[in-house]
């Protein structure tokens, strides 16, 4: 019986419209997470479980997303860009890739960030039997996500897609990787839009195919809104730099809490907590509370609160940002108060 997988297919497609403006500039992968793209962290875990060849669908600013992630040949694996000219949902396309994969292959949204035991989902693939092997995360609140229920083997027995809390079937949730074979692929119209949960999946049920639900352990953040870039920076942060002397990159500055600073980052007189500050920022005489600061900002006697800012912003002095996206390059004038802001 197989039980190895070497090739992968993320789905990266989307235009990542509830970030905006900061993906004005850049495909949602490519958002940085602690200085690198965070789609790297899944591949890297990919990588982890033997994934020798990710195939990366493609669609919005696939331009910028290859010369962040690049061919993969310094993470010691191969990467193929598959560019769609319409888009095609995530299962139009990896039906798109049909002939180029693998009895057996991974799938992933590449929109998350999971630390879902790769390796252990594959080996239950196998010893499950399924058709398809999804990974499963608790949440509290399901109804922005598409929720499984399960019988007492993890046989997936019905998906639901984004229900009113209190109307959910379960708090199990899609988190987004999948162990597939490739026969399922046949159910695909060629040249369609077509999504994977939403039409393949139930389809499958209702045919009697075995889905199985592997379940995530650890981090499983939806990359989808501001406050989920700054969270996955800061679990990030917590988890790789937790005990981290920040000393050489500080003078006289005061930091609490989950906090990273980058590389060739300047920071003086400031007070940082629970702040994410990117590599070639200059901070200095300011107060930093819950907030990514990409790379190259200057922030000077600025307060920033619960709000990120795009690369090489410049804040003035007295200036307070609070609530607010900023895309990159935005100067913030001196005294100047911004609220709310998205743009």
């Amino acid at each position: 019986m197989q039980s190895e997988v070497r090739q992968a297919v993320i789905m990266v497609g989307g235009k990542g419209t509830r970030l905006m403006p900061l993906t004005l500039t850049r495909p949602k992968p490519a958002m940085p997470v602690l200085d690198k793209p965070f789609l790297k962290y899944l591949m890297e875990s990919m990588i982890s479980a033997g994934i020798e060849e990710i195939f990366l669908a493609c669609g919005y600013k696939s331009d910028v997303l290859a010369q962040s992630i690049g061919d993969g040949s310094e993470m010691g694996v191969r990467i193929i860009y598959s560019d769609e000219d319409t888009p095609l949902g995530t299962g139009g396309a990896i039906k798109k890739l049909e002939d180029r994969l693998d009895p057996v292959f991974l799938a992933a949204n590449g929109d998350t960030l999971t630390s879902v035991d790769i390796a252990a989902q594959i080996r239950e693939h196998f010893s499950s039997r399924a058709v398809v092997t999804v990974s499963l995360s608790e949440v509290d609140d399901p109804s922005s996500y598409g929720v499984v229920r399960t019988d007492g083997t993890g046989r997936i027995l019905e998906f639901q897609d984004k229900p009113k809390r209190e109307e959910a079937i379960s708090n199990l949730v899609n988190s987004g990787v999948y162990v597939v074979d490739k026969r399922c692929l046949a159910r695909i119209p060629e040249n369609s839009f077509y999504d994977f949960s939403k039409e393949l999946f139930p389809l499958l049920i209702a045919e009697g195919e075995k889905l199985q639900g592997h379940m995530a352990k650890g981090i499983w953040i939806d990359i989808g809104r501001p406050h989920d870039l700054i969270r996955m920076n800061l679990v990030m942060a917590e988890r790789l730099y937790s005990r981290y002397d920040w000393s050489s990159r500080v003078e006289d500055s005061d930091i609490r809490g989950v906090a990273y600073i980058g590389e060739g980052c300047s920071v003086r007189s400031s007070d940082i907590s629970e702040s994410v500050i990117s590599k070639g920022c200059v901070v200095d005489s300011s107060d930093l509370k819950g907030s990514l600061v990409m790379g190259g900002c200057r922030v000077c006697g600025a307060y920033v609160k619960n709000s990120i800012l795009g690369e090489g912003c410049i804040l003035g002095e007295g200036c307070r940002v609070v609530d607010s996206v900023l895309g990159d390059g935005t100067v913030v004038d001196a005294g100047r108060n911004v609220d709310g802001l998205v743009g």
